[in-house]
């Protein structure tokens, strides 16, 4: 399995622009199951390799950087792919109205080290991307997020069998909401321990 996205695995515009619309719906269709709802307005999309090189590729398909643009997409988008012992979601709070979502995130500072996934007694705490501060200073949680979840070896077994519990939430006292991971995303989570 890939870990890392080199300037030899990407196409050229052109090229990708032949495929554009075929690569966009197999990783849609693979995405269904890397995808969880926590809550009413909280989507976790769990990222690997293959949906973070569809990212790269739409970002200099659209903004037609070229070359020069090729080393930052890299910098921004490698380290959300998964090293083998780490689970890496995109958190996006979704609200339509504008006033309403401003205030909803307004009581969320901190939300980003309030994630958490746990397997039956053992609870892995969610890690925030270090790049930026995803939280203002005046508390206003960012509707983004980018947060790792690392496994231990024992976790990282227990994660992999058939059937296990996986529950995947928040914390946060302004937004204390979880699910239970179906079977069909914990099996397809499972393989970026491969």
């Amino acid at each position: 399995m890939k870990r890392e996205i080199t300037p030899a695995d990407l196409m050229s515009v052109a090229e990708y622009g032949k495929v554009r619309a075929a690569r966009r719906q197999a990783t849609v269709a693979k995405k269904q199951h890397r995808r969880l709802e926590v809550g009413p307005v909280a989507t976790f999309h769990f990222e690997n390799y293959d949906s973070m090189w569809l990212q790269v590729q739409e970002m200099l398909y659209i903004e037609k950087g070229g070359e020069a643009q090729i080393a930052d997409e890299l910098r921004a988008y490698n380290p959300l792919i998964p090293q083998g012992q780490e689970l890496i979601a995109t958190v996006l709070f979704e609200i339509d109205d504008p006033a309403r979502r401003k205030t909803f995130l307004g009581r969320l500072g901190g939300i980003e080290e309030t994630a958490f996934i746990r397997l039956a007694d053992e609870t892995i705490k969610g890690v925030p991307e270090a790049d930026v501060d995803r939280t203002s200073a005046k508390g206003k949680a960012s509707a983004v997020q980018f947060i790792h979840f690392p496994f231990a070896p024992a976790q990282i077994a227990k994660f992999c069998r058939p059937d296990t519990q996986v529950v995947l939430g928040f914390s946060h006292p302004a937004y204390g909401h979880m699910v239970v991971m179906p079977e069909s995303v914990r099996a397809a989570l499972a393989e970026d321990f491969a």
